[in-house]
This record gives structure tokens, C-alpha cells and sequence, in this order.
């Protein structure tokens, strides 16, 4: 049996190629892929022709996905969460692997694993060729944490729970959002909104700042308590006091920047409180550049932190979260399209242009 997967080329362009569905190895399985979302790193890999991981002139690419079982590897018996899983039930799978043998594995920190992209970013001629989820099947490495999707819960969501949404849970607990706080949201894409319900079943007073007014209408509907239009107030001196007059005058306790615009973080300086806490998710790519102002963050004393990936279990959370929560937020109502493989460079162009919030493929494998 056959399998077609997508990649990238380094020349910016979608291509495809066929391969038989590999053998899985001891600790391993092979899922079919139902759906999965392009995530916005997939946008920027596209548009710059470099792919994160390994990879030369074709990269697999896609992570953000859930999968039916197909093929389990000898010794796989349950999940990362211990919960038994078998041939048929549905997964959702860490983007990245833990070696466990690692520095900053032996230190628990597991989202920096140095071994994390090994095979992220795989050429499809190589084994074990379905290494993106743009593509009918993806295969599960041994060591790459994966969690069985709640039976209640329907694969749109689940697909999202990784990474966009476990990225975002991690980042405001890892900075220690607590109740009775305000936490200042830069940008209401997905990542926003996700923040904004965390943040509302965690207590905390939240702040949107964005662009476009469908979007902060969204995030009022996600849980957001204040919003802030870029239009209607379109220099960063309106914005600073708009937050002030929202926070009496001091700023807020914690910030998350998800826009993925470098600017942003110099503007998160001049909203935060003294010894306020910042987490900045959006803005991943070492070529992303902005004039930042240090002096902001000896003055006010700062804590500035980057979060890239999660810790596996956040993923298991996520799930959970969006099980309970799944009818008291409207992630069905995110402005969101569908779009068959075969035109996955379609729904690449779509997120760029900011003309949907979520893009779903669908592979269509049988």
C-alpha cells in the first residue's frame, strides 16, 4: 500500500511524491493522518524555502495534527499518559522527540531537548519517509511523546491541542500566571485566543491588543475582558496609555506575545507593570529583527523568558482542556477552511495573507 506525501522545496514550492508505507520499528507506529492544520512556522518555511530540522532540497513539513493508528511498533502498549491504545484509536503526537540522554533532558526540561528535530524536516526519499503530517500518513518515532485523542472530542479540535495550543498553556504557566493578574495578549490569531481562555478559567484579567476587528470580536468571545484596536489606536503612545487608564496607571503583570512580528516586543516592554513577566512565543525566526530598548527591562525590573515548544505532558493537558471546555468557547466558529492535499500550497497562501485563522488539510486517505 501507498502513501503520498508533500514537501517543500528550496525554492519555495509544494511537491509530491509517493511511497509504499514503511514497517514500523520497536517503539514506533504509523498513523493516517484524518487532518491537520497549517501552523504558522509552516508558513514561514514555506515563504523562506528553509525548513526547520534536517533536510536538504525536499523537507516533509506539517505537525500540528491528529492520526487514526494503523501500524504499532513491537512494545507499544499505551500512551505517554498510560492510557492502553491499540490499532484504530486516535492520536495526537509531540512535534519533537526527547532523547532522555540529553543535558537538558537529564534536567527535566524536555521542551529543549538537543535531539528534539532529529527527524523534523526529513527528505520524503528517506526512511522513514512520512515524517510531516502534510501528507496520508505520518510515522511516530520511538521517544516522540504521543496521547490518545478523548473519544468526546472531535478531530478539528484535537488537531490544534499541537502545537499552538500546548505552546501557549506552557508559556503562561511557565511564567506563573496566577489568579487576580492581568496578562496583556499581543495578537488574536489562534495562539491569542487560545491564551484568552486559558486565562479566563485561570482568573486572570486579559488585555488584546490587535489589528483587525474580526479578530478582537473573536477574542471577546474567547474570554478577553479589554480590547485594543491597532486602528483605532494606531501609535504605540495611545496604545501605552490606553493599557495604563485599563491597569490604574500601572501596567500590566505579565504579557504573551503571539503575533510573530518583531516590533511587538519592544511595544510589550512599555505595557508591562515593575517586575512585570514577559513570555514571547510568536516571534521563533533568527532573522526577525527590531530596535529594543533594554533600559526597559533593568528599570522595571523584567522577567523576559522565550518559549519554544512545550513540555510533552502540556500536549496530554491541552487535550483535557479542550474536552471539558469545548462547547463554553466557539473554537468551531474560528474563521477556518478546509483544503485537500493537493492543494496545500493554496492553504499556505490563505494563513500568510492573514484570510483565515485556521487552514485545515485534509489528506483524504482511505
Amino acid at each position: 500500500m501507498t502513501g503520498k506525501i508533500a514537501y517543500f522545496g528550496k525554492d519555495g514550492k509544494v511537491g509530491f511524491v509517493e511511497h509504499e508505507l514503511p514497517e514500523v520499528e520497536p517503539g514506533a507506529m504509523l498513523v493516517r493522518v484524518l487532518s491537520s492544520n497549517i501552523c504558522g512556522s509552516d508558513v514561514k518555511n514555506w515563504k523562506s524555502g528553509v525548513s526547520l530540522g534536517v533536510g536538504g532540497d525536499k523537507t516533509c513539513q506539517g505537525h500540528e495534527f491528529v492520526g487514526r493508528i494503523e501500524r504499532l511498533g513491537e512494545g507499544v502498549t499505551t500512551d505517554y499518559a498510560g492510557q492502553p491504545v491499540q490499532v484504530g484509536d486516535r492520536v495526537v503526537a509531540a512535534y519533537y522527540i526527547t532523547c532522555g540522554e540529553c543535558r537538558a533532558c537529564k534536567m527535566g526540561r524536555y521542551d529543549q531537548c538537543e535531539n528534539a528535530y532529529i527527524h523534523l524536516g526529513q527528505s520524503p526519499d528517506d526512511f522513514p519517509y512520512f515524517s510531516g503530517t502534510f501528507a496520508t500518513h505520518y510515522y511516530i518515532h520511538p521517544k516522540q511523546h504521543f496521547y490518545k485523542v478523548p473519544d468526546t472530542l472531535p478531530d478539528s479540535l484535537a488537531a490544534g491541542a499541537n502545537c499552538r495550543f500546548s505552546q501557549v498553556y506552557y508559556g503562561l504557566e511557565h511564567i506563573g500566571i496566577t489568579a487576580g493578574e492581568t496578562l496583556l495578549i499581543q495578537g488574536a490569531g489562534s495562539m491569542g485566543l487560545y491564551a484568552c481562555a486559558i486565562a479566563k478559567e485561570k482568573g486572570v484579567t486579559t488585555i488584546v491588543i490587535d489589528g483587525v476587528a474580526d479578530r478582537l470580536e473573536m477574542a471577546k468571545r474567547f474570554g478577553a475582558d479589554h480590547l485594543i484596536s491597532m486602528e483605532e489606536y494606531p501609535q504605540l503612545s495611545d496604545r501605552e496609555e490606553a493599557v495604563k487608564a485599563l491597569t490604574d496607571g500601572r501596567g500590566v503583570d505579565t504579557a504573551l506575545e503571539v503575533t510573530g512580528v518583531a516590533s511587538a516586543v519592544e511595544e510589550g516592554f512599555h505595557h508591562l507593570a515593575p517586575m512585570g513577566r514577559y513570555v514571547i512565543i510568536g516571534t521563533n525566526v533568527l532573522s526577525a529583527h527590531a530596535t529594543l530598548s533594554p533600559g526597559y527591562i533593568t528599570r522595571k525590573s523584567l522577567t523576559v523568558t522565550g518559549v519554544a515548544r512545550y513540555l510533552p505532558e502540556y500536549l496530554h493537558k491541552s487535550l483535557e482542556f479542550l474536552d471539558k471546555f469545548q462547547h463554553k468557547y466557539p473554537f468551531d466558529d474560528f474563521s477556518s477552511m478546509d483544503f485537500d492535499l493537493s492543494n496545500l500550497e493554496e492553504g499556505l497562501e490563505m494563513v500568510a495573507d492573514r484570510k483565515v485563522i485556521r487552514a485545515v488539510v485534509q489528506s483524504n486517505a482511505q
